[in-house]
């Protein structure tokens, strides 16, 4: 049997015992359907050499060493990762297009006694299902956006809300970047179809009668591109704006970007290139504070510098319509907690 997928939620409501993706490992790290598990038939360097194979000698020959290949992936993914399983699993498997390898694959658990089904289409089709909702339909949830000038802390206030119960979007989580100019995260950012397959699982399980909090973010993060339909709901909604102190701003900023400030190396790297935008003697001033160890300094600097003239350039381009101001006083733990629950009762009086 096969399952037809219809819409994006048809894969979260599959009701398989387990999901198995049999695409070689470099595919499954690029994207993979939400929760699915990787029992390559061929690893990177064989699907490769069979590829090869087809293309420049024959393509009986290739399908030849790939059969032989895909069957012994498939009998030890069987004798180590499967063996486990009693006789009632239920495994769905596909692969690129839904063709040799995840038929082969799922023939052979059939041929044990497993009840084990394939996707019609294979990635190709959920990928499709992705494609509908991010970028050629309307989606039908409320967006709130919280703004404000970069170490506001509204990614820990974002994070904080979540806890309480309230619908909210991490950009940056999903993203894996701090969307700023220091950004960047040691683990790097997912390709752009994976980071687009959380951003659909996600969106899909909100509740439209309950706003969606997402803090105010450009069209892109770091090298990451929000979709469009995001990215125009994003653009209609109301802001809630977040206000502090400079200073405030700047100490914060020194403890939430600790890590990036004790890599100074990698810190005048990437401040380095912006002497074209913000002038030789504006960056030459961050490179000394740099040196010294100046790090409140340095961010304060960095704020008057580059972060809050980006930022009134972007509200200014954007003009969003701010329904309510939050002022954070000195960013303590106690003042984004009273600021927290203040947005809370708000997002909870603007649920249908």
């Amino acid at each position: 049997m096969t399952l037809k997928l219809m819409s994006f939620q048809a894969i979260q409501k599959h009701g398989y015992d387990t999901v198995i993706d049999v695409r070689s490992p470099a595919e499954f790290a690029e994207d993979h359907i939400p929760g699915a598990i990787n029992l390559p038939v061929l690893d990177d360097h064989e699907r490769a050499m069979v590829g090869t194979i087809y293309k420049q000698e024959s393509p009986f020959k290739a399908r030849k060493i790939g059969a032989a290949l895909v069957f012994r992936n498939a009998a030890n993914h069987i004798e180590k990762s499967l063996s486990h399983h009693e006789g009632g699993w239920k495994p769905l498997v596909y692969c690129w297009r839904g063709g040799k390898r995840s038929g082969s694959f799922s023939w052979m658990l059939r041929e044990i006694g497993w009840r084990s089904d394939l996707i019609e289409g294979g990635y190709r089709s959920y990928r499709r299902q992705v494609t509908q909702l991010l970028y050629d339909s309307t989606l039908d949830l409320r967006f709130v956006q919280l703004g404000g000038y970069t170490g506001t802390a509204k990614t820990d206030i974002l994070h904080r809300l979540r806890d309480l119960g309230a619908q909210v979007l991490d950009l940056e989580g999903v993203a894996q970047h701090r969307g700023s100019l220091l950004g960047a995260m040691p683990s790097g950012q997912p390709a752009q179809k994976r980071f687009e397959s959380i951003l659909a699982q996600t969106l899909s399980g909100f509740d439209p009668k309950r706003p969606v909090l997402v803090e105010a973010e450009s069209s892109k993060i770091g090298k990451l591109n929000l979709p469009p339909s995001l990215w125009e709901a994003m653009k209609k909604a109301p802001w809630f704006e977040v206000t502090a102190h400079l200073f405030a701003r700047a100490k914060y900023l020194s403890q939430t970007y600790s890590d990036v400030l004790e890599n100074r190396e990698e810190l005048v790297a990437r401040l380095q290139p912006l002497r074209h935008f913000r002038g030789h003697a504006t960056v030459d001033n961050w490179m000394q504070l740099i040196e010294r160890g100046e790090n409140v300094q340095l961010c304060l600097a960095l704020s008057q510098d580059h972060y809050d003239p980006a930022y009134d350039k972007s509200i200014r381009s954007v003009g969003p319509k701010v329904i309510r101001r939050f002022d954070v006083a000195d960013l303590s733990v106690g003042a984004i907690d009273v600021v927290t629950r203040q947005i809370a009762t708000d997002l909870q009086q603007m649920e249908i």
